[in-house]
């Protein structure tokens, strides 16, 4: 029999099951990795340990959908002239480039083990990273390789920008072909950074098309630095989700309000590179779905809290706490394509899985109420507790 345990005395849980409200004086049962039950507190069942979170609130690991962990050396000279004024260009990835390809594998591995580390103390229990620091088939196959061995689901993105030394064609049929075959058996999706200066629409719709020939779902990066063709592509090709989005046409909202595709913002990233943020309420008013990841990387979002990504969500972006904390949990596991499987994640239900983080706090309304506070203090992930950022 799988050990069980009951968290208990929670003054707010939040399940995110469609239709369910906050629930109060609540309980929850966790048998091996998954939900066995979950109730008023006064009519818990019995387990074999019972932790106590006093009046604390409970809701699910955060699930950041969007992150390039596989990575070395630093560019926080570029942020600096960032923020003297110096404008954000795409750029600035073969610096990172340069110093992914000199690094071994060992220090790969033990950077993004760190960022791992870094993300779940703070409650993200699931996460996607991509690939597109390396750009030659061997970096890029390295790249996959450690990612998939810490990350939950590992992105392709070969079409990160057309590295130094090489033609834009004979690099396009480096990543739709050799490179792609060497990174299959590591990852989900294919994601190509459709921007100025990085590949324009043709060549983006080539990558994906090549990417769904081998079986792989797309995502996008599109409409960060201006008005473009990425998300009109990424809603054409049916794609899981188009993120930045932070320059959008009345024209680019409805299509993502009337498709699946999910539109994710990024909103450290907007902070970081000092461009408009995303319009996630507008958003949100058409019907769109909307996710919250960090971007995290070395360049322009280069950190792993996602409780801060809320909070800018809240405080700037105008969404309300309730569509924040859905937005980095349930609406990351829809653009992962993980919401309704039997390892469903961003939400707590009986039967799925134990991923669940508690707050120093009576509600979630202090992810915002009390930004750059770090509240997580107790995570479980499918089901086992781990250390937390927070001493409780």
């Amino acid at each position: 029999m799988a050990r069980s345990q009951l968290i208990t005395d929670i003054g707010e849980l939040t399940t995110q099951v469609p239709g369910e409200p906050r629930l109060t004086d609540a309980a929850l049962v966790i048998e091996g990795d998954r939900i066995a039950w979950i109730g008023s507190a006064a009519d818990a069942p019995a387990a074999d340990e019972s932790v106590s979170v006093a009046g604390r609130a409970v809701l699910p690991g955060w699930v950041d959908s969007h992150t390039h962990m596989v990575f070395a050396g630093d560019r926080s000279a570029e942020f600096e002239a960032r923020m003297a004024g110096q404008k954000y260009a795409a750029g600035g990835i073969a610096t990172t480039v340069r110093a992914t390809r000199a690094a071994t594998e060992a220090e790969l591995a033990g950077n993004l083990s760190r960022l791992r580390g870094e993300a779940l103390r703070q409650g993200t229990t699931f996460l996607e990273t991509k690939t597109g620091y390396g750009l030659d088939v061997a970096s890029e196959e390295a790249s996959a390789r450690i990612a998939a061995a810490e990350a939950d689901i590992v992105t392709f993105l070969g079409a990160h920008v057309v590295p130094e030394g090489i033609d834009a064609r004979e690099y396009l049929d480096l990543v739709t072909g050799p490179m792609l075959d060497a990174v299959a058996p590591w990852v989900r999706f294919i994601d190509v950074f459709c921007e100025r200066g990085a590949f324009d629409v043709e060549q983006s719709r080539e990558v994906l098309e090549a990417g769904r020939r081998a079986g792989l779902g797309l995502r996008v990066h599109g409409n960060q630095l201006g008005h473009g063709g990425g998300v009109a592509l990424a809603v054409e090709l049916g794609a899981a989700s188009v993120d930045h989005c932070n320059a959008l046409t009345d024209a680019d909202v409805d299509a993502l309000a009337g498709s699946d595709t999910v539109a994710t913002v990024l909103p450290a990233c907007d902070l970081s590179t000092r461009e408009p943020l995303a319009p996630a309420r507008r958003l949100r008013d058409a019907g769109a779905t909307v996710a919250i990841a960090t971007n995290c990387n070395p360049g322009t979002s280069y950190t792993t809290s996602m409780q801060y990504c809320v909070a800018t969500a809240v405080l700037q972006m105008h969404l309300s706490i309730e569509e924040a904390v859905w937005a980095a949990t349930r609406g990351g596991a829809v653009a992962l394509g993980v919401q309704d499987s039997p390892d469903a994640v961003g939400m707590l239900a009986v039967g799925g899985r134990a991923d669940l983080q508690v707050l120093d706090a009576p509600s979630i309304s202090h992810l915002a109420y009390r930004p750059g506070v770090p509240l997580t203090a107790a995570v479980w992930r499918a089901g086992e507790r781990v250390p937390a950022a927070s001493s409780w």
